[in-house]
């Protein structure tokens, strides 16, 4: 017996085809290409200026400022605590590998750190010259005792000096020459900061007027 035929419904559902479309990959980097850029040349810039040394305290040649601060003091400002500290340490390596000076190395960590992280986390959260100008105030304080402390501990360990004689140079050379050092560098900071700070700070983070 012939089987009747089959009737298929009109505009049947057809089986879904298996997805085609690649998975979109999220870019997971902090840092854009030209703000890793931009933090490789202020590292740079700051490597060179940590050559040019003077004096600030008369008869005290062993001491001596150079502005390789403020670099990366603009670096934590324009793009963050963590890059401030990128590129200050950054640079106290390079110096101290290239005139093989670790204790020296080790001192200025200390002082890139105090100064660096308080500064750039102050104007983090107040973005406003008010805020550029308490943080770099913090960072002075903070970066005056971490030299203090440095000293009374590397200089002592390392260098075989007295504790007595780093004790009693604390108040006439170590606070008056960190205290000096700390405002050149936060004032050169607020210089240029706001010369440059809309040419390499990103366009969603720019202040008007700051």
């Amino acid at each position: 017996m012939a089987q009747s035929p089959v009737n298929h419904p009109v505009g049947a559902v057809k089986a879904p085809k298996a997805p085609t479309a690649q998975a979109t990959i999220e870019n997971t980097n902090v840092w854009s290409t030209r703000t890793l850029v931009t933090i490789a040349l202020l590292c740079a810039i700051s490597v060179l200026l940590s050559f040019v040394e003077f004096p600030l305290l008369p008869g005290v040649a062993w001491l001596s400022y150079d502005a390789s601060l403020m670099p990366a003091a603009v670096c934590g400002f324009a793009f963050g605590p963590a890059a401030g500290l990128a590129c200050g340490i950054i640079s106290v390596v390079a110096h101290g590998i290239l005139f093989a000076d670790f204790t020296g190395a080790v001192m200025n960590l200390l002082v890139v750190i105090g100064f660096i992280l308080p500064s750039a986390l102050v104007y983090k959260r107040v973005h406003t010259l008010k805020g550029a100008i308490a943080g770099l105030a913090l960072g002075i304080v903070f970066a005056v005792v971490m030299a203090v402390l440095g000293n009374l501990v590397v200089t002592p360990a390392w260098l075989g000096v007295p504790l007595d004689a780093v004790v009693a140079m604390i108040v006439p050379i170590l606070i008056p020459f960190n205290l000096l050092k700390g405002l050149l560098n936060s004032i050169l900071t607020l210089i240029v900061y706001k010369a440059i700070s809309n040419l390499i700070t990103p366009k969603k983070s720019q202040v008007k007027g700051k």
